[in-house]
């Protein structure tokens, strides 16, 4: 079924039509509830993120509509303004809160800190989220908007992996994101971090010698990821000193943990057919696991749509399309559960690896030796 343009909609219909996914609001007031009460209040945050919305996945159900593609980009202003307003809500809520925590005698230095994993479960699944969302579109505040977010939680270089690398190599092994058929993700963590810091470096160093220009050129997008991490950072520092920047790192590395479990979610054994010459087929919807659970998707503003982003990158998040099992691999549970799912290894394996060898049985039966899909030799693009 596909939803007809709202364009001729009354503007109150339409904010109607996009409130829902202005669900990530309703996890601010938890901050403060926090930071107040302290001690038990201090679950709330990954309580509310990962099993509420996992809980109400369950009896919301999923959502296969899709939004009629002929819809206007000015028709869509009420889905994009939360992601135009949360880059400041965001610093409000990390330095607001810093500033509170560090001058307030009364918390524990355990309940600060869990106080700041907390607010990088909301910096991580909402506030990058909505970067990867303005990194891929055109206008360049829009983008600056989305490097502000990545500085707040000192991952900044995955805009160039995400947009150099991950989509150019998805699903291949020179794609460092891509997860390996059984590989875990607590062995696919420490290596992602290391490898997509690498490739995005090379890959933009790839890109200015291209133009003649060696990798300290001031085009270099690295020196702007550095200069708005190193002020977020003497921000901290200024607000809280040492405490102060101990507690916005906290944030920061749950954020980038919270990142990569997604992606380790969203391409895990799912390969490109290698066509020999070093060239793979096109990236198709089949590439991505697909969820079409409503509410989470509310939340992460249809991210779970995954396997359309990769199809068509440049689709702003209200007009991705969902996909059904005859065109895309659908996971059976939303992120929320996926997410959880894969800090337990065996009971990722159990749950995921009966679906990946259906869908290599599914759409390439005539390849039977998937072992050099399974490594790479060469990780890293150059």
């Amino acid at each position: 079924m596909t939803i007809a343009p709202d364009t001729a909609r009354p503007v109150a219909a339409r904010l109607g039509a996009a409130l829902p996914f202005w669900l990530s609001l309703g996890l601010l007031p938890l901050v403060w509830i926090e930071a107040s009460v302290g001690g038990w209040s201090l679950i709330l945050l990954p309580l509310s993120t990962w099993y509420l919305f996992a809980l109400i996945d369950a009896v919301v159900g999923l959502n296969t509509e899709n939004a009629d593609l002929s819809t206007p980009d000015d028709a869509l202003f009420w889905y994009r303004l939360i992601t135009l307003l949360w880059p400041g809500l965001q610093a409000l809520v990390i330095f607001g809160t810093l500033w509170a925590a560090t001058h307030d005698s009364s918390m524990a230095l355990w309940e600060k800190w869990a106080l700041f994993a907390g607010i990088g479960v909301i910096t991580g699944t909402i506030g990058i989220n909505y970067s990867h969302e303005l990194m891929h579109q055109k206008p360049r505040w829009e983008r600056l908007l989305g490097d502000l977010l990545l500085a707040m939680v000192m991952y900044s270089h995955f805009r160039s992996e995400h947009l150099r690398v991950h989509h150019r190599y998805v699903g291949t092994p020179r794609d460092p994101v891509t997860a390996r058929y059984n590989e875990g993700f607590h062995r696919f963590f420490p290596r992602v971090l290391w490898q997509c810091l690498v490739s995005s470096f090379r890959a933009e160093a790839a890109m200015l010698a291209r133009k003649g220009r060696p990798w300290w050129d001031a085009a270099n997008p690295f020196w702007r990821y550095w200069a708005l991490e190193a002020a977020f950072v003497a921000l901290a520092a200024l607000i809280g000193g040492w405490v102060g920047v101990w507690l916005f790192l906290t944030q920061a590395f749950i954020a980038i943990w919270q990142l990569e479990l997604v992606n380790y979610v969203e391409h895990y054994g799912l390969t490109r057919k290698h066509l020999g010459g070093g060239k793979y087929e096109h990236v198709l919807p089949r590439h991505s696991w697909n969820a079409a659970h409503r509410v989470s998707n509310w939340l992460l503003i249809n991210l779970q749509r995954h396997s359309d982003h990769h199809y068509k990158p440049d689709r702003r998040f209200p007009l991705l399309q969902n996909y059904a099992d005859d065109d895309a691999p659908n996971l059976p549970f939303g992120y929320p559960v996926m997410t959880i799912a894969a800090m337990m290894p065996p009971l990722w394996r159990r749950i995921m690896n009966p679906r990946v060898r259906a869908w290599r049985r599914k759409f390439y039966p005539e390849i039977t030796d998937w072992q050099p899909y399974k490594t790479a030799s060469n990780p890293m693009p150059r």
